[in-house]
């Protein structure tokens, strides 16, 4: 089961959302925060395994909420819901600790797969802001720092081609013929060569610096 809070500052969008994930067997919406600060408090209150997340409130932002939950609670999920496609703070979201960032007029169907992908291991970014990620990876990459495929072996290329399709740990060890233990230890290797802390953040620099062949993703 799905435990999700809710944060955003506007009542009638957490009213709505409410209404769809609670109509979902597989989501209990657990409560609902109107800024970053309810959030973190909540957090520790009802439990949640997933947080949906608003990014422009008052008292903290979801950006620094993120963070926050993030370094205290490293196994809740993430995802960002935000109206604005050309958000200046996408790349700071996800470099916070989001699992990935969808905008509000997702249709609900394709939200409540997002979510559940999410809570899977798998990666949503949405389409209309995938150039923004990549915009500020590139602004904020020095080239000589840029990553390249030498620094991987060739189990990890290939842990890492799966990792950008979205596929979760358990479907990379079956495609793979690994072991879930082993595909993590390959994850953690990774991470630190790309020196990103999360799925979404390493899916994005091999996308954005040709680390996979994108004919395949």
């Amino acid at each position: 089961m799905i435990k999700l809070l809710i944060c955003d500052d506007q009542e009638i969008v957490c009213e709505g959302l409410r209404t769809i994930l609670d109509a979902d067997a597989e989501i209990e919406v657990v409560g609902v925060a109107h800024d970053g600060l309810e959030a973190l408090n909540m957090v520790e209150r009802v439990n949640p395994n997933f947080v949906l997340m608003d990014l422009k409130m008052p008292v903290m932002n979801g950006v620094i909420a993120t963070r926050k939950i993030r370094e205290k609670h490293p196994g809740i999920f993430i995802l960002v819901l935000t109206m604005f496609e050309q958000d200046e703070w996408v790349f700071d979201a996800i470099r916070s600790g989001a699992s990935g960032y969808m905008l509000k007029d997702t249709p609900k169907e394709d939200l409540i797969k997002a979510i559940k992908g999410t809570a899977a291991g798998k990666i949503y970014v949405d389409p209309d802001v995938a150039g923004v990620l990549f915009s500020n990876i590139r602004e904020t990459i020095p080239t000589e720092k840029r990553p390249s495929t030498h620094l991987f072996t060739e189990r990890e290329s290939d842990v890492l081609q799966l990792l950008a399709q979205g596929l979760s740990n358990t479907e990379i060890a079956h495609q793979l013929y690994l072991s879930e233990g082993t595909v993590r230890n390959y994850m953690s290797t990774i991470f630190t060569k790309l020196g990103v802390s999360n799925r979404a953040q390493a899916a994005v620099l091999a996308l954005r610096y040709g680390l996979v062949d994108t004919n395949d993703t």
